[in-house]
């Protein structure tokens, strides 16, 4: 069974940084992406970082590009989300997710993707 547990949100001031981390578990990933995703209640999922576990390539939503860094830990079957220079409008929960995206342009497709983590939420205050 595939588990993918965040931890890592809580409340942070603007400019501050956070780390959000995915532990992944139940089956291999080396042919997936690993993805997170930013949901507000009432809005659209937003697609925010991805990396192909096999190589690293990573790709970035415009919004968070030079701010926000996607990595990850093979040994540790982990993957990161490393944020700075946080804005009260990246205030909402976030969600890590595994799947195997058909090609570069569906990465930022929520759909693409068939686990999901529970959430974590992250607060930045003004």
């Amino acid at each position: 069974q595939v588990q993918l547990v965040e931890s890592g949100g809580g409340l942070v001031q603007a400019g501050g940084s956070l780390r959000l981390s995915c532990a992944a578990s139940g089956r291999t990933f080396d042919s997936y992406v690993m993805g997170w995703f930013r949901q507000a209640p009432g809005k659209a999922r937003e697609f925010v970082a991805a990396i192909r576990w096999s190589g690293g390539s990573t790709y970035y939503a415009d919004s968070v590009r030079g701010r926000f860094t996607i990595s990850r830990d093979n040994a540790r079957n982990t993957f990161y989300l490393q944020m700075n220079s946080l804005k009260p409008e990246d205030t909402t929960m976030y969600y890590c997710a595994a799947g195997t995206p058909y090609s570069r342009s569906s990465y930022s497709y929520g759909g693409a993707y068939d686990y999901w983590g529970q959430g974590t939420q992250v607060t930045v205050s003004s």
